[in-house]
């Protein structure tokens, strides 16, 4: 199969593959510049970017508006024509601020999760940049597309459907997470697009729904494709890549991860999440592991009785401690065997999918 574009308002990306945010610092320019210059969508994590800056623990705010300026703007320089998107927590407490600096900088897309994000049309408006919320159901979808249409008279430009089988914060409960069979990617995909058809209707314009989550080969894409979904985002796949932004020991623990190494853990907030057992997490799991400071990350988060702090714990992972970091990632990252460079990866993506 022919993998067709994956247009979404007047943004055009070749190749339909969203490189997945990936945060703290996993994916900044150099990864989301690759992924762009290979016809793909490349996305920079907002999440605590400006994590070295050498204001960063005594001005968090600033240190992330002028890092996440920078990472734009250095993407944008190496690849000009390409689709540049930032990914932000709606839970971050400097999410609108965030949100602003990327519409500012001209970002293409404008990626929001964990959490509904009721006003993102309000903090883009006048600017050319393409709202994404992420949902894990068409009842979200329903609900964020009624908001959007009745407060602000838009729907989103597209949605991306997270799956049971994602990293990082996952929209699905731990009962949900531990039920056998887990919730189909394929149905909720459905589920979203039948949810959207009012939308699309009243406004005469498709909303392009792009499957996320487990995804790892071509024939997985074409799979999606088939089922209806625009597009597809990955994310475990690109940190074993030359240009992710992270350590090398943070690629290596990828390719070294078996599959009884994968785990649901709980994040500070109380959203489930996926990541590689470690030293670290035996600790959380033992009791609360204190932090020195509180970087005022989460809207959620009470740093008096967090389990743990998140932005430590993805800082030294990213940084190369791994043993004393948190390393989230997708299910299937067991099955990534070795390092390679961005274009190698997006080529056997598109060979594949050829040959089905």
């Amino acid at each position: 199969m022919i993998l067709p574009a994956l247009e979404i308002g007047d943004k055009k990306v070749a190749v339909p593959i969203i490189q997945g945010g990936m945060g703290i610092g996993v994916s900044r320019s150099s990864l989301a510049a690759a992924v762009a210059n290979a016809g793909g969508a490349g996305i920079i994590s907002g999440v605590q970017i400006g994590f070295q800056e050498p204001d960063f623990i005594t001005n968090t705010r600033e240190a992330n508006i002028r890092a996440l300026r920078r990472e734009i703007q250095a993407a944008r320089s190496e690849a000009k024509k390409g689709i540049i998107g930032v990914n932000i927590l709606t839970a971050m407490t400097h999410y609108p601020e965030l949100v602003r600096t990327a519409a500012e900088e001209g970002a293409d897309l404008i990626i929001c999760g964990a959490g509904l994000p009721v006003d993102l049309p309000k903090l883009t408006e006048g600017y050319n940049t393409k709202n994404v919320p992420v949902v894990s159901s068409g009842k979200a979808a329903f609900v964020i597309s009624k908001m959007w249409d009745r407060h602000y008279n838009v729907i989103p430009d597209a949605v991306i459907v997270e799956g049971p089988l994602a990293g990082g914060h996952l929209g699905f409960s731990e009962a949900e997470l531990g039920s056998d069979p887990l919730p189909s990617l394929f149905e909720i995909v459905r589920d979203v697009i039948s949810a959207l058809k009012p939308f699309e209707e009243k406004y005469n314009r498709k909303v392009p729904v792009i499957a996320a989550g487990g995804i790892f080969t071509g024939e997985d894409i074409v799979r999606h494709i088939k089922n209806g979904a625009s597009g597809v985002q990955m994310a475990t796949r690109f940190v074993a890549t030359h240009e992710c932004d992270a350590d090398i020991k943070f690629k290596q623990a990828y390719v070294n991860a078996k599959k009884e190494d994968i785990k649901i853990v709980k994040s500070p907030v109380g959203m489930p999440g996926r990541a590689i057992n470690n030293t670290f997490i035996k600790k959380t799991e033992s009791g609360r592991v204190k932090s020195e400071r509180c970087y005022n990350c989460l809207k959620p988060c009470s740093p008096g009785t967090t389990p743990y702090c998140i932005s430590d714990a993805l800082i030294n992972a990213v940084k190369g401690n791994v043993d004393e970091g948190l390393i989230f990632t997708g299910e299937n990252a067991y099955r990534v065997n070795h390092i390679c460079s961005v274009s190698e990866l997006m080529q056997e993506l598109v060979t594949e999918a050829l040959e089905i």
